[in-house]
C-alpha cells in the first residue's frame, strides 16, 4: 500500500529550463510550459516530490501546502516522485531548514520513537542506526526508558546526554540520499511509483 502525503513543504520553484518533461521515452529540458513546477518534501514520510501549482496561484519557498485528496488550494497535481539527486541546489540547501522545522513540530512522534524503538536483528537495534549511538548509549537509553518514558527532546538530552534532534536530522538526510539498508523515517528507497 502506497504511503500518501497530505502536506508538503516547498523546497524550490523551478525555472522553465530545469523542468524535465517526458514524451514517451524522450526527455526534454526547457520545454515551454504554462505551469509552475516546484520541488517539495512531504512532512510525514519525507517523500521528495515534483508538483505543479494551480494557475494564477503563488507559492513561497519553505511554504507548507496541502497535497492530499480532495480540493487543494494551491497545488494542482503531483507530477512525480524525485530522488535526492533530482533536487536542485536550491532545494538541497533548503532541505535541512525544512527538516529541522518538521522535527520540531513533530517532537512527540520522534520522542515516541526513542520510547518504542526495538531491535531490527539479534545484533542490531534500530536506535543504533542513529549516527553516534553505540552499544553503551543504546543501553543507557533502554535503561532510562524502562524507568519512565521520555517526555521531550530536552528530557532525552538531560537523561542520556545526546542531541536527539541532530541525530534524527542526520538519519533522515542519509535516508533521503539513498543507499541505506534500513529506513526508519523516510518511506523507503526511491521507487518509480507515484505517491
Amino acid at each position: 500500500m502506497a504511503r500518501k502525503e497530505e502536506y508538503a513543504y516547498i523546497l524550490d520553484i523551478l525555472p522553465p529550463e530545469h523542468v524535465v518533461l517526458r514524451e514517451s521515452t524522450v526527455i526534454r529540458r526547457g520545454f515551454p510550459r504554462n505551469e509552475t513546477y516546484v520541488q517539495a518534501i512531504g512532512e510525514q514520510y519525507f517523500t521528495l516530490l515534483e508538483l505543479t501549482v494551480k494557475p494564477g496561484v503563488e507559492v513561497q519557498i519553505l511554504e507548507r501546502v496541502y497535497i492530499g485528496p480532495g480540493v487543494r488550494d494551491k497545488i494542482d497535481k503531483i507530477v512525480r516522485r524525485l530522488k535526492y539527486s533530482d533536487l536542485t541546489e536550491e532545494a538541497k540547501s533548503n532541505l535541512e531548514k525544512v527538516l529541522v522545522e518538521i522535527i520540531k513540530k513533530q517532537e512527540k512522534r520522534f520522542v515516541e520513537f526513542f520510547n518504542k524503538a526495538g531491535p531490527i536483528t539479534l545484533k542490531l537495534h534500530s536506535l543504533e542506526l542513529l549516527k553516534g549511538i553505540g552499544k553503551k548509549t543504546l543501553w543507557l537509553i533502554l535503561e532510562e526508558r524502562k524507568k519512565r518514558p521520555f517526555e521531550s527532546f530536552e528530557d532525552i538530552r538531560k537523561r542520556v546526554g545526546i542531541d536527539p534532534e541532530k541525530l534524527i536530522l542526520d538519519r533522515i538526510l542519509r535516508e533521503l540520499q539513498g543507499g541505506e539498508k534500513y529506513y526508519l523515517f523516510v518511506g523507503g528507497p526511491y521507487s518509480a511509483a507515484l505517491v
